[in-house]
């Protein structure tokens, strides 16, 4: 190679690696979060406690019939991952023992919840059939948070049918201090004495922050869904996973209603007088 070549190849030599990083970087695919969605997990045992390998789980969504199957693994664990929210049926089978299934287990936004199996022998043929009950204690997750689900946003009162209101339900939530944004009339929140522009708005796992000063509405959000169309929502004030980021402060993590077999519908009436704050409900 001759001077003058190899002169060339060097002053090449930074496009050439701009091209590859750039090539690199549109071919990565982005890993997301399901933020937005709970998980099923547990363990499948014979009655002696041992480990049932190669036993079917399916998970059934009982208000669609959707339905996910999986195989244990050697040491009889299973785990479906992510999972809508909503109500499910879980069925246990495996050839030599009864078939085992749990119904109305109940999967909240970011909510890991186990169900275990006990088989005993028997046909395959013959099942057993388990309600499933809402656990004490939840194991599989150390943030300290509340659901909100559908029922309490419909039914409690709320002023100017804004959801972020309940989020004050919550332990550790309150109204902020009064600030020159008014952010505490349009549903701001201090958790564990933060400022509200430090927390997290999550809408279907989408960031709904809003990333500049919104001093026309006064909101840290920018999607406010009717109250109708909310599903549930979890307030977490500490010790949320890594995945959500951000700041330190509060994550209000929304989900929308999603659609079944069966035709829903809502109707609502507000009456407004002189005794109601705008807005408010009689």
């Amino acid at each position: 190679m001759n001077g003058r070549a190899f002169s060339s190849l060097v002053g090449r030599a930074p496009l050439l690696a701009l091209a590859s990083l750039v090539v690199l970087l549109c071919s990565a695919a982005p890993l997301r979060a399901q933020v937005d969605a709970g998980a099923i997990l547990g363990t499948v045992s014979d009655a002696s406690g041992g480990s049932v390998h190669g036993a079917t789980v399916t998970m059934t969504n009982e208000g669609t019939n959707a339905s996910l199957s999986t195989t244990t693994g050697a040491d009889g664990t299973y785990k479906f991952s992510p999972v809508k929210i909503g109500s499910y049926k879980l069925t246990a089978t495996i050839q030599g023992f009864q078939t085992i299934t749990t119904r109305n287990v109940v999967v909240n936004v970011g909510q890991d919840v186990v169900v275990d199996f006990t088989l005993k022998p028997g046909s395959v043929s013959e099942t057993v059939e388990v309600q499933s009950s809402i656990p004490v204690l939840e194991t599989q997750d150390a943030s300290v948070g509340q659901v909100i689900d559908s029922h309490s946003v419909n039914d409690l009162p709320l002023n100017g049918r804004n959801f972020t209101f309940l989020a004050q339900l919550a332990a550790g939530v309150n109204t902020p201090q009064a600030d020159t944004r008014g952010n505490a009339a349009s549903g701001a929140f201090a958790a564990n004495g933060l400022r509200p522009a430090q927390n997290n708005y999550l809408l279907d796992g989408i960031d709904n922050n809003s990333d500049t000063v919104d001093f026309l509405n006064g909101t840290n959000f920018v999607v406010l869904p009717p109250v109708d169309a909310i599903e549930e929502f979890k307030v977490q004030t500490s010790d949320f996973s890594a995945e959500f980021g951000r700041s330190g402060a509060a994550v209000l993590n929304a989900t929308i209603k999603s659609g079944t077999n069966n035709f829903h519908g809502t109707a609502s009436f507000a009456r407004i007088n002189s005794g109601c704050p705008r807005g408010g409900r009689s």
